[in-house]
């Protein structure tokens, strides 16, 4: 836990499950969830007393990045393994729904104003478009080579995706989930930081992140 206002690190670090790899904090501030790669399970933190709160909530296998929407009612979890994203309801941290997307999901973000959850799955070269009025997947939109990062503007007109293998980033206009016009180039293996991917790849490739 780091006090933004002095940048340093305050308390003791918070024990978690196995290889924590997402983390997201609710509207209010009040609660983090943190997906645990190597448990399959999400645990959620009381920010007040900075201590894990509750039993671990089971979802699918790998979970690698949390969601909340902007109304803090829902986490939404992308599990690598199952090719699937589960749905928690926040007021009873309790799975109830589980999503199947692409191949290998990872990175994950809803839109600001709530509407659609963006998930890209490195092994499909898509991103996933689901709706959070129905919880299921209306788009699956073409991209670069293993995406691995995605986020939405503040206004929710646009997703932005890394692109791992093609070192570009590819532009998504959220009315129409179409790719606008051609993939943006930029520094060589864009990364999206908390991806698991020298774990699936077995690459290493070092501390490129950004």
């Amino acid at each position: 836990m780091i006090d933004t206002k002095t940048n340093t690190v305050v308390g003791l670090p918070i024990p978690v499950g196995s290889q924590a790899s997402g983390v997201a904090v609710t509207p209010d501030g009040r609660f983090a969830y943190v997906a645990n790669f190597g448990g399959n399970t999400v645990l959620m933190i009381n920010t007040t007393t900075n201590s894990v709160v509750g039993a671990a909530i089971p979802v699918g296998g790998q979970p690698s990045g949390v969601a909340v929407t902007p109304d803090g009612r829902f986490a939404y979890v992308v599990n690598q393994a199952s090719n699937t994203v589960s749905i928690i309801s926040t007021a009873t941290n309790t799975v109830v729904g589980s999503i199947p997307v692409g191949f290998q999901p990872n990175p994950v973000a809803i839109t600001p104003d709530g509407r659609f959850v963006y998930v890209g799955n490195h092994l499909s070269n898509t991103v996933s478009v689901i709706s959070t009025t129905t919880n299921t997947v209306v788009g699956s939109i073409p991209v670069g080579s293993l995406p691995v990062g995605v986020a939405v503007t503040p206004d929710s007109r646009f997703a932005y995706v890394t692109n791992l293998l093609s070192s570009t980033v590819s532009v998504i206009n959220t009315a129409t989930n179409s790719v606008v016009g051609a993939a943006i180039p930029v520094g060589p293996v864009p990364f999206a930081f908390g991806s698991f991917v020298p774990i699936i790849l077995g690459q290493d490739f070092g501390n490129s992140f950004a």
